[in-house]
């Protein structure tokens, strides 16, 4: 099985991470995707603490990838499940902002509307 992994920050990721955890295997990938504007040095640098959280909780899973791109987070996500060929999608249900509503993000939304495979949208902890 490969997951795709739609990544912002440390607190969506480890709920993400708690969602596969149970699930992938040594024989599983995950590639984990992390969207930041390029320009944005702390949003950058965000997305690589994310990143290495998912490292770290994911030991036991055979492969785990991990990848900052640019974009429309949902844009960058469909393309990045069609370039590794992900069987499911795991995102969290809006982005880790401490200030974001508890209401389905747009991305999430946009996914769950576009995608040609299953999207499991985990709960995002409250900060």
């Amino acid at each position: 099985m490969h997951y795709l992994a739609g990544a912002d920050s440390v607190h969506t990721t480890a709920a993400i991470c708690d969602y596969l955890v149970d699930r992938a295997t040594a024989e599983d990938t995950v590639t984990v995707v992390a969207v930041a504007n390029e320009n944005d040095r702390t949003a950058r640098r965000d997305c690589q603490e994310a990143l290495n959280v998912a490292s770290v909780r994911l030991a036991t899973v055979g492969d785990v990838e991990t990848d900052v791109r640019s974009g429309n987070p949902a844009d960058v996500l469909l393309d990045a499940v069609r370039d590794v060929d992900a069987d499911e999608i795991v995102i969290g249900a809006h982005g880790g902002d401490p200030d974001a509503t508890r209401d389905l993000g747009s991305t999430a939304r946009e996914l769950l509307e576009e995608a040609d495979r299953p999207v499991v949208v985990v709960p995002t902890p409250k900060p």
